[in-house]
C-alpha cells in the first residue's frame, strides 16, 4: 500500500506531507503523484509557516522505483518528478526534509529541494544512480548549488552515500540528532526560529532566498531531462544496468 498524508499543526501554521511505501519508502509515480496533488492542496492558507517532507518509517527513501525506468514508464515519471521538485521550490512557506537511515537516488533529491535538511544520527544520503548506469538529473542542477561543484561532482560520479555527519560538515545539513530526539529538535527549531515570525513575511523571505536556486534549476533541469530521456536511456549500458539491478546480478557493460 502506497500513501501521502497531510498532517496539520492545530492552529495550521505547520503542515507535515509524510509519505509511506513498503518496500523502502521508494518514490514510484503514484508515491510523486500523491505528492504533488499534496503540495497542491495546502497552497491556498495563509497561516502557513512550515512545510515539513518525511517518511513512515526507519528509512526516508531508496530512491526512485527502478521498474519504473522501464521505457515509456520513466519518461511519464522522470517529468513527474521534476515537476514536484519545481513545486518544492515554489512552495508558499519555509520547507524542509526531515531525515531518518538511507535517504538515496531520488528521495535524496527530493530532500536536496527543501529549504532545510533536518537529519538523524542513523540518516546515510547518497547518489547511487551511477551503479545502474544511469545518473541523477535534478540533484546534477540542485547539488553544485548548494555545496559547491567539486563535492558535488564526488557525489553524483563515485555514488558513495555518505553519512549524515559528513553532509553537515559540508554544509548541507542544518543539524543531526539522535533519532529519538529528531522530531523534538525540529519542534524547538521551528519554535525558536518561524514560530513568532510573520507567515506573509516568511512566503516571501523563503521566495527570495530560493530565487537564484530556483531560477538556476529552472534553466538547467530540463536540460538534464533531455539528456537523460533522449540520449542516456537510449544506450545500452543504461538498460543493461537497470536489467542487472532488477536480476539480482553484476551489470555487464559494454561502455555503450
Amino acid at each position: 500500500m502506497e500513501e501521502v498524508e497531510t498532517l496539520w499543526s492545530r492552529d495550521e501554521t505547520r503542515v507535515a506531507l509524510r509519505f509511506f511505501h513498503p518496500k523502502g519508502n521508494i518514490l514510484t509515480g503514484e508515491v510523486i503523484d500523491g505528492l504533488r496533488r499534496a503540495m497542491k492542496a495546502i497552497g491556498s492558507n495563509p497561516h502557513l509557516k512550515l512545510i515539513t517532507l518525511d517518511a513512515k518509517g526507519p528509512d526516508f527513501s531508496f530512491g526512485a522505483s527502478v521498474p519504473e525506468h522501464a521505457p515509456r514508464e520513466i519518461e511519464r515519471v522522470l517529468p513527474a518528478m521534476h515537476e514536484l521538485i519545481y513545486a518544492l521550490l515554489a512552495a508558499p512557506a519555509v520547507t524542509a526534509a526531515v531525515v531518518r537511515g538511507r535517504c538515496l537516488g531520488g528521495g535524496f533529491e527530493l530532500a536536496l529541494s527543501c529549504d532545510f535538511i533536518f537529519a538523524s544520527e542513523d540518516a546515510v544520503l547518497g547518489l547511487p544512480e551511477i551503479a545502474l548506469g544511469v545518473f541523477p538529473p535534478a540533484a546534477a542542477a540542485l547539488l553544485p548549488a548548494r555545496i559547491g561543484t567539486a563535492r558535488a561532482t564526488r557525489a553524483i560520479l563515485t555514488g558513495d552515500a555518505r553519512p549524515a555527519a559528513e553532509w553537515r560538515d559540508a554544509g548541507l545539513l542544518e543539524f543531526v540528532v539522535a533519532s529519538t530526539t529528531l522530531e523534538a529538535e525540529v519542534d524547538r527549531w521551528f519554535d525558536l526560529h518561524l514560530a513568532s515570525r510573520s507567515a506573509a513575511a516568511l512566503r516571501h523571505a523563503a521566495t527570495a532566498a530560493r530565487l537564484a536556486l530556483s531560477s538556476h534549476v529552472r534553466q538547467v533541469l530540463p536540460n538534464l531531462e533531455r539528456l537523460y530521456l533522449n540520449d542516456l536511456m537510449q544506450t545500452a549500458d543504461a538498460a543493461e544496468g537497470i536489467a542487472a539491478f532488477l536480476e539480482k546480478r553484476s551489470p555487464q557493460w559494454t561502455d555503450g
